[in-house]
């Protein structure tokens, strides 16, 4: 992307102006007495038009307002007494009314003079002169004839005008004459000729001048000019028609422009080149013109006088010539006088310095006239270029005049001293706002005035006195400058100005804002045409300015068109086209400063299609072809594709032929015979393919015997005694020519018979009868057409075809390694008896029945094995242990399979038996919980009995000690006494036999909780100690609820949970509400399993199975009871229930029961 970043303060534009204010004289207001000063002059050479009036500029400023007059010719002019002449009001313009008048008579050297009672100031002497276009003097041209290669100059020499006139040719059709570096002008306005051609033969070599103030053409008299053949000039070295000789000199004014020519003749036309002897040429400041024949060399200054050699070269020889510069200057300022102003009795210098070549004569003048014409006045004093005047005094108010002079020009100035007792005074507004942007300099302005000159002070917000410093410049007129302003510096600033007269003080205010910065500049796009293009252009600013946004195209605007949409951070281009290829600046303006930056847009397609395809070079087998690309729109064409049409065999379909590279333009291309061709071509680049060209002529190619045969010739049986020989047939580009047959030749392989042959035409396949089964066959298929036949074709071997397999294997063999895996051997069959090609073995095999069963399994289905190639073994997984096996083996070829092996049984041994079939808690008790279970589905041999294992889990999941019991194969139940009521058990469960124990299955069970029940054949509601204890509960009850609702209202903590606060005990959880397990336990397979655990086989952990719940055994289930039938309900750390979740248990376990102890 090209980044063209800039930086503008907003100060900027005008800071030269403040800086160089700030060295200039100090201003006098208007309001107070002063000399004349002239604000506007003419200029010193003032060429007037004719046609319209004289005006000839002379304002003055002063106090009083000073009078004007006039001087022509260094004596008085008196306007009112020229009724054509008039002075403006209020001023000492002239404006000269020349209609119906001789414009010369006004013709002179005009000075004007502003006086007031103060001084008397004077202009510069005006040289007044009248534009001059006069006419051509009447000349007759002789007719010129001159022979082929001479030289030749055709002189013009126009009249003199004022100014000069410009000078141009051209012919009777005022059509400019071409110049090159053989024709060229001369500054001087004639025409040089290196050589002259045949065809500079012509009768209108025509000169023209035109003068620029009165916008008239002088027509010079036609030269004719014929060029001879019969005595042509031959080639020569070069030599200089202009500067003639082998030096020159020139002479040029300091600050004007240097213009140096040469022109040579020569034949071959000569090369012009300039150097500078002893230095080098200022490149910085020149320029070559008219074909390197003139040198332009700008603001010319004392180093560039020296010798410039310009030199001539063509192949015969060089030529060179000096040009001697020499550097005069006119007066120039050093140092100009400037106004004083004086208080009394104070001293002032004026200074009048000025340099020049050769150096300048300094006249001193007061008030115009001559300083030594005047009275002498005490304390003046005249050294050359100064003027010291001392203890000056009231009334001694002047304008001195400079002048200085040599013959080149003069310079004039003049400088008043006015003398003045004034207090200060601050010119500059109270209270201004300055607003600058971070790291810009900042210009705080006191300008002041008073006599003597006030001294500046300034004050930051009325306290810290500043003093010039690094950061801190406080300037002559008092300005205040801060060179590197920074947020720190905003505030209030107070100016003071003081002499021996008073003091003033003036308040400025400065605001540093932050500056505007690009953060997200414009990237470089390549958008192809007419897909959207978008500019993002995302800016920081100071939040107290204002911004703009401004997008620019080639840094002019934007093109009114509502396909570009310029949004708050960006320009979207929509529908791109070529004409919005370009470079886009976006420009973010504040009042203080402004950011840009741009970036380049490309817009790219798809080439245009390549034009005039030609073939040469045209033979039976290639031809070139040529094109010419068309436009690439600005994306490189990567390659050409090149396709063609065969319009004898596919007219119509074009086909990809090859391709070449994009910086080609020629191909050659391979031919195929007896082929229509037709081609075309598409160029590529990275938008993608172009438009296809328009189609080459025709080229026909003769017809020839084939050049290749079929492919993918193969051989395979179909049918027990038969062989069917397939091909891909060749395409009619590849018959070479009319008539194409295939020769089909087989034979038996290894018999050495003779090849039988067939001609076939117009299919793929050729079938042969009466084959022996499964023999190998050689083949070969060969392409001809009526031209000949096409090359030896390859033979390939191929197979007649197969029949079913006669016999299965033999000695079949098994190894059993194990209850789960056997080996099965054979001895593979001869390959006569396969009758095709082996594809492998398939065993079938089935379980028949358990070794400890006495009937077969009816259900068992044949499970079968593919053991691929020519194999002998084979291993048979996933067995059932404890079985009875059968299994045979069959031969398979590509027909299918043969007749099955003999059969063969084996049986598995004993391995460890499945898991148990089920395993289940019923009856749980206070201390005793009895389990039951299931025989395993898959005993995989002769039970021994069972293991159990069970331990119980706390409320941290954390698993007690474990118990195992040992159980015959009979057993299918147990009771487990002494267990802690409350309290969750584990139990695992296997079965057993001689090889081991088998899978496990898990189950978790509650003991019931111990509570005191009531016998349901007494009616105890009607007993009086029962009454009794439910009085005494019940108002048990209500004390402890009367206590905690005081306890609670004063903030306090009630007696339990200050227990539970006081100890924390982690086991001491409330049970979860949803399925009665402990608080932190978890029963499902998404929860973390238990130390030690295993998940249960079904997947979940089922709850007491039993339907008892404390509730069938109680009054209710709204509260609990302690062994010592305290209630503890309301402090068991239970939620309250949802009612949504249904008849489940809304009990939760004892807080003293859950802390029991593991035993």
């Amino acid at each position: 992307m090209d980044r063209n970043r800039k930086w503008v303060p907003g100060i900027g534009a005008v800071l030269l102006i403040l800086l160089s204010h700030m060295t200039s004289a100090l201003e006098v207001p208007l309001d107070l007495p002063q000399p004349p000063t002239i604000t506007l002059q003419s200029p010193k050479d003032y060429i007037f038009d004719p046609r319209e009036n004289i005006v000839i500029h002379c304002e003055a400023k002063g106090k009083p307002s000073p009078s004007f007059s006039w001087t022509r010719n260094g004596t008085h002019f008196d306007v009112e007494k020229d009724s054509k002449v008039l002075m403006k009001p209020g001023s000492g313009t002239l404006v000269i009314d020349i209609s119906g008048e001789k414009a010369e008579a006004y013709e002179g050297t005009y000075q004007c003079t502003a006086h007031n009672e103060h001084g008397t100031a004077v202009s510069n002497s005006i040289v007044i002169r009248q534009s001059r276009s006069p006419l051509w003097s009447k000349e007759r041209n002789e007719a010129i004839t001159v022979q082929v290669g001479a030289f030749l100059v055709l002189q013009c020499r126009p009249p003199a005008g004022l100014p000069p006139p410009v000078i141009f040719w051209m012919d009777n059709n005022f059509q400019r004459l071409p110049l090159d570096k053989r024709v060229s002008q001369a500054l001087n306005g004639d025409l040089y000729f290196s050589n002259v051609l045949p065809e500079d033969t012509r009768s209108d070599y025509i000169c023209y001048a035109r003068f620029p103030h009165t916008q008239t053409i002088q027509q010079k008299q036609p030269i004719s000019v014929t060029v001879l053949n019969n005595s042509p000039e031959g080639e020569r070295r070069p030599g200089f028609m202009l500067p003639l000789g082998p030096t020159s000199t020139k002479m040029v004014l300091r600050g004007d422009t240097l213009e140096l020519e040469c022109i040579a003749e020569g034949l071959p036309t000569p090369e012009i080149s300039w150097t500078k002897d002893g230095g080098e040429l200022p490149s910085s400041r020149m320029s070559f013109h008219n074909f390197k024949k003139t040198l332009k060399i700008s603001d010319v200054n004392e180093a560039d006088a020296g010798d410039y050699r310009c030199t001539a070269t063509n192949n015969l020889g060089i030529a060179h010539h000096i040009i001697k510069v020499t550097v005069k200057a006119a007066p120039f300022w050093v140092s100009a006088p400037r106004n004083l102003i004086l208080a009394p009795n104070e001293t002032g210098i004026l200074t009048c310095r000025v340099n020049g070549e050769p150096k300048p004569k300094i006249s001193w003048f007061v008030n115009g006239v001559p300083i030594e014409n005047v009275p002498e006045e005490h304390g003046r004093k005249v050294e050359d270029d100064t003027v010291i005047l001392s203890n000056v005094q009231s009334g001694s108010s002047a304008v001195y005049q400079c002048n200085a002079s040599n013959e080149f020009g003069y310079l004039l100035a003049n400088a008043f001293v006015n003398v003045l007792a004034e207090p200060p005074r601050v010119l500059t507004p109270p209270n201004q706002v300055y607003q600058v942007i971070t790291n810009s300099p900042a210009l705080l302005h006191c300008s002041s005035f008073g006599s003597p000159i006030p001294t500046i002070t300034w004050f930051k917000d009325s306290q810290t006195a500043i003093k010039d410093g690094d950061s801190y410049v406080i300037h002559e007129n008092g300005t205040l400058e801060i060179s590197v302003a920074q947020l720190l510096n905003s505030g209030k600033y107070t100016c003071i100005a003081t002499n021996n007269l008073g003091i003033k003080e003036n308040h400025v205010f400065l605001e540093v804002k932050e500056p505007t910065r690009i953060l997200k500049q414009p990237e470089y796009k390549v958008v192809q045409r007419g897909m959207s293009a978008m500019f993002e252009c995302k800016v920081k600013h100071d939040p107290s300015l204002i911004p703009t946004m401004t997008w620019l195209k080639d840094n002019g605007e934007l093109p009114d068109d509502e396909r570009f949409e310029v949004d708050t951070d960006s320009l979207t281009i929509k529908d791109v086209t070529d004409v919005d290829e370009g470079t886009y600046t976006c420009i973010m303006n504040t009042t203080l400063d402004q950011d840009s930056a741009s970036a380049m847009l490309t817009v790219v397609e798809k080439p245009d299609p390549p034009s005039d395809l030609e073939l040469t070079d045209q033979t039976e087998r290639s031809v070139q072809l040529t094109w010419i690309p068309g436009d690439e729109h600005n994306s490189p064409t990567q390659k050409f594709l090149i396709q063609y049409e065969d319009l004898l065999h596919q007219p119509g379909v074009w086909i990809n032929l090859t391709e070449v590279a994009g910086t080609s333009t020629t191909a050659q291309l391979n031919l195929s015979p007896y082929v229509y061709y037709s081609f075309r071509v598409l160029a590529q680049n990275r938008v993608g393919h172009s438009d296809p060209s328009q189609p080459s002529r025709q080229y026909r190619t003769s017809p020839a015997a084939p050049d290749e045969n079929p492919s993918d010739v193969q051989g395979v049986g179909t049918e027990p005694g038969n062989l069917v020989i397939t091909w891909t047939p060749l395409t009619g580009f590849q018959s070479n020519g009319p008539g194409l047959e295939y020769r089909v030749q087989w034979r038996q392989k290894d018999m050495d018979d003779e090849w039988s042959s067939k001609n076939v035409a117009n299919v793929s396949q050729f079938i042969v009868s009466g084959t022996p089964t499964f023999v190998p066959y050689e083949i070969k298929v060969q392409a001809l057409n009526d031209y000949g036949s096409g090359p030896e074709p390859e033979v390939v071997t191929g197979y007649s075809g197969e029949d079913f397999p006669v016999s299965g294997p033999d000695s079949v063999q098994v190894m059993v390694h194990n209850g789960t895996l056997a080996e099965v051997h054979w001895e593979p069959v001869l390959s006569p008896s396969v009758r095709g090609k082996l594809q492998g073995y398939k065993v079938y095999y089935r379980r028949e029945r358990g070794l400890h069963e006495t009937e077969m399994d009816k259900d068992q289905q044949d499970q079968v094995l593919t053991f691929s190639g020519n194999r002998s073994e084979g291993r048979l997984p996933g067995l059932q242990p404890y079985s009875l096996y059968s299994l045979f083996i069959t031969v398979l070829n590509n027909k299918g399979e043969g007749p099955p092996s003999t059969s063969k049984t084996f049986e598995t041994p004993e391995g460890v038996p499945g898991p148990p079939s089920f395993l289940k808690v019923i009856n749980p008790g206070l201390d005793s919980l009895t389990l039951e279970w299931g025989s395993p589905v898959n005993n995989n041999g002769r039970l021994t009995g069972y293991t159990l294992k069970y331990q119980p889990v706390n409320n941290t999941n954390e698993l007690g000690p474990a118990k195992v019991m040992s159980f015959l194969a009979n057993d299918t139940t147990v009771t487990l006494g002494n267990l802690n009521s409350s309290m969750l058990y584990k139990f695992y469960l296997s079965a057993k036999t001689i090889k081991g124990s088998g899978p496990i299955i898990t189950e978790e069970a509650f003991t019931v909780m111990d509570t005191t029940v009531p016998s349901r054949q007494v009616d105890i509601a009607t007993q009086g100690w029962f009454i009794g204890l439910m009085c005494a509960i019940a108002l048990l009850i209500l004390v402890l609820l009367i206590v905690c609702f005081i306890k609670r209202n004063k903030g306090g903590k009630y007696p339990v949970k200050e227990k539970e606060d006081a100890h924390q005990d982690p086991e001491i959880q409330p049970m979860k509400e949803d399925d009665g397990t402990f608080g932190e336990y978890s029963d499902t397979e998404d929860h973390k399993p238990l130390k030690g655990s295993r998940t249960p086989s079904n997947g979940t952990v089922r709850r007491d199975e039993s339907d008892d719940s404390l509730v069938d055994y109680g009054e209710g289930g709204d509260g609990q009871f302690n062994e010592d039938g305290s209630f503890i309900g309301q402090y068991s750390g239970k939620k309250e229930k949802d009612t949504h979740e249904g008849n489940e248990s809304s009990e939760a376990p004892s807080p003293v029961n859950a802390m029991n102890s593991f035993v």
